[in-house]
């Protein structure tokens, strides 16, 4: 059973990306502020969820969440800044772009950039620990599993509607054949040997 929250004296928001570890496509960050009664046993952690789960929670969460946003870092970005700083700074988009002004943060992870002097706390699997996280990393998953779904009607070659942009054999031996595209992270390893 997750958590609700980490501090329930002020207003929190959990904060988790989608597709770090990803050859092609952007991150994608969640901002996720619940109701401080909230209790949903069926959060978990994005990775923890079929497809079904995932899409039938994002819902629920948007519906009842006081607030929530997503923010974006394109593959430019990751390229320019490195997939970690690219991470963090989308969820600063993230946070940005809430109609409620979050009092604490509460970051999926062990590294995070403070926003703006609002505090923050990170949580190394606080995905599988704390629900506001929880539902950030759903939203984030969601939101970005869709964004991969459409560009794969333009570059349908990689099975990014099955892979999500993930290093899978599929995926590999496409840029092998058919090369990169304008989604695909130049700095990343993009090729094994012997692919």
């Amino acid at each position: 059973m997750l958590l609700p929250c980490f501090n329930n004296d002020c207003i929190e928001a959990g904060l988790d990306e989608a597709g770090r570890g990803c050859l092609a496509g952007p991150v994608v960050a969640a901002a996720v502020i619940l109701p401080s009664d909230y209790d949903n046993p069926l959060l978990n952690d994005s990775k923890q969820l079929d497809k079904e789960a995932r899409e039938s929670l994002a819902k629920l969460i948007k519906e009842e969440a006081e607030a929530y946003a997503i923010g974006i870092c394109s593959p430019e970005e990751i390229d320019e800044i490195n997939i970690l700083w690219a991470s963090i700074k989308a969820m600063h988009k993230a946070v940005e772009q809430l109609k409620l002004k979050p009092e604490h943060l509460l970051v999926d992870g062990n590294k995070f950039k403070p926003y703006f002097g609002i505090p923050h706390t990170c949580m190394v699997k606080g995905d599988g620990k704390y629900q506001n996280i929880a539902a950030a990393s759903i939203l984030a998953k969601t939101h970005r599993d869709l964004l991969m779904e459409q560009y794969s009607i333009e570059f349908p070659q990689y099975g990014w509607e099955h892979n999500a942009g993930y290093p899978t054999i599929k995926h590999r031996k496409a840029i092998a054949e058919f090369g990169v595209t304008k989604w695909h992270r130049k700095s990343f390893r993009l090729l094994k040997e012997g692919v």
